[in-house]
């Protein structure tokens, strides 16, 4: 079987790594993996098709965000990586995250319309059945379920900034997306999977597949002493990981809460640029944006209490990652985010009660983290193991193909 997948990126990020994975599981099975990415240069064990360049992204970009036409742009990008795929010949195509200024919606669907071959599209995001924003949770906007039109958040990624486009964006993506004749759909959390069911993509057979991570390397270790190579001394460590951090995963939360715990705590925060981090109030740790999981994992694993105040996400990779290294989770009720733990692995508060979460990160750390931390390793590796997720997937490729 070859296998085709489609991603922004490639071994970089959660979709990255994400898609990476596949890839591996596929190639352990005597599969053909390969990989189409927009961006990034990062090694992969799959086969790998640089889809356009710099100039192709930035005019895409440019497209966005003077005529909110994001998905798009790329055409040529689009048509030489078609002519690839046809060489190629696969037997199934993976989707993953389509947006991210590299990709034509229109031109590959239509592809995909014609050739007839199965595809497996796995939604990290609501883009797919909006007119133009990725989140609308956040304002409790519900023209999605209808038509999108005056969309209220052209001026979030992707943004735009003269036109709002979202009533024929939404037009032309139902048209599209409805064209593939064996689409399914795989989503993270059971929240996404319920407004996949309310959009124009109910057609389609949607499974809820959990994502999965290297319980190998996200595990509780001590091989990196972060406490003597950042001076933390004897503090509890409250920390915080993104891959980028704005007001949308709750950075301005995170700097209000960092008051009432600087004396007994320090906090760090992970995935910061360098600006950022040039402003941090004292005691607060900022540490940029690392590509290696292992730094990562003994971050996790050398801190007391993992704080993820995201106001939209779907399923964050850093919830299983921080668990599955035995650190519990305080956490705000968002999206599928709290589909992660349990009532012995963390503490779930309301959305925006910052006071709530104070008083969850004070009990996590109260309470001690050796009460959390075999309950946590025990849940992920029930539930996240990679290994298993992505058989989950390599399971529906299977039956896809031997039923063409």
């Amino acid at each position: 079987m070859k296998v085709i997948q489609i991603n922004a990126d490639v071994n970089s990020g959660s979709t990255g790594r994400i898609t990476e994975d596949i890839g591996k599981v596929l190639i352990s099975r005597g599969h053909e993996s390969y990989i189409a990415y927009g961006r990034g240069n990062r090694p992969s064990l799959s086969k790998l098709l640089k889809i356009g360049n710099t100039g192709d992204v930035l005019n895409h970009g440019m497209k966005s965000a003077i005529f909110d036409r994001h998905g798009f742009g790329s055409s040529k990008a689009t048509k030489a990586l078609i002519k690839e795929i046809d060489i190629i010949r696969p037997d199934a195509i993976g989707l993953h995250n389509l947006h991210g200024y590299y990709l034509n919606i229109e031109i590959l669907f239509n592809y995909l319309h014609d050739i007839k071959i199965p595809v497996v599209w796995t939604l990290f995001d609501c883009w797919a059945f909006t007119g133009h924003c990725t989140y609308f949770d956040d304002i409790e906007c519900q023209k999605w379920t209808t038509g999108c039109y005056s969309c209220p958040k052209t001026r979030k990624y992707p943004s735009s900034y003269l036109f709002d486009n979202s009533r024929r964006n939404y037009s032309d993506k139902k048209d599209l997306f409805t064209k593939p004749v064996k689409l399914h759909i795989i989503v993270h959390s059971q929240w996404l999977k319920e407004l996949v069911d309310q959009s124009f993509l109910n057609k389609y057979p949607v499974h809820k597949i959990f994502s999965g991570i290297d319980l190998d390397v996200f595990k509780p270790h001590t091989d990196i002493d972060i406490r003597s190579k950042y001076k933390t001394g004897n503090k509890k460590i409250i920390l915080g990981v993104a891959n980028i951090w704005d007001d949308r995963k709750g950075l301005s939360d995170l700097l209000k809460l960092h008051k009432y715990f600087n004396k007994e705590c320090v906090m760090v925060l992970v995935g910061l640029n360098q600006k950022r981090i040039d402003s941090l109030p004292d005691g607060i740790i900022g540490i940029r944006r690392t590509e290696s999981v292992e730094d990562l994992a003994a971050f996790y694993s050398t801190a007391d209490v993992f704080v993820n105040p995201t106001y939209m996400d779907n399923f964050p990779t850093t919830n299983i990652e921080a668990i599955a290294c035995g650190t519990p989770i305080a956490m705000y009720n968002t999206g599928g985010s709290p589909e992660a733990i349990d009532e012995n692995t963390g503490i779930i508060v309301n959305k925006g009660d910052l006071k709530g979460l104070q008083d969850a990160i004070s009990e996590i750390l109260n309470k001690g983290k050796d009460l959390f931390r075999p309950l946590c390793r025990a849940r992920a590796e029930r539930l996240f193991n990679k290994n298993d997720r992505y058989l989950d997937y390599l399971s529906l490729y299977e039956e896809l193909t031997k039923s063409v």
